[in-house]
C-alpha cells in the first residue's frame, strides 16, 4: 500500500508566498490513488513545519473521499504569527 497520496504538480515554493497564495498554490494538488484501500484505516501525516496549514488541509481533502478514514496530524514545528 505504498504512495497513496499523490501530489499531482509540483508547484513553487511557498516560502515567500501569503497565506492565501499559500492556500491556492496546493488546492487540489493531491490525490488518493486506490481510496479503497484506504477505507477505515488511521492515516498520520507528517510535516515537518506548519505555516498556514494549507498543506496539511489540501492533503487532508485528498484522503477524506476514502470512506471511514481517520485523519491524524503531527508536526515537528509550527511558524509563530506575529
Amino acid at each position: 500500500m505504498n504512495h497513496q497520496l499523490i501530489r499531482t504538480e509540483f508547484t513553487s515554493t511557498q516560502t515567500k508566498k501569503s497565506k492565501a497564495e499559500r492556500w491556492e498554490n496546493v488546492k487540489d494538488k493531491f490525490v488518493v490513488r486506490h481510496p479503497d484501500q484506504l477505507k477505515d484505516k488511521t492515516i498520520l501525516l507528517v510535516d515537518d513545519v506548519i505555516t498556514t496549514g494549507a498543506t496539511l488541509d489540501a492533503c487532508y481533502q485528498a484522503l477524506s473521499k476514502a470512506e471511514g478514514i481517520k485523519v491524524s496530524v503531527v508536526s515537528l514545528a509550527y511558524a509563530k504569527k506575529d
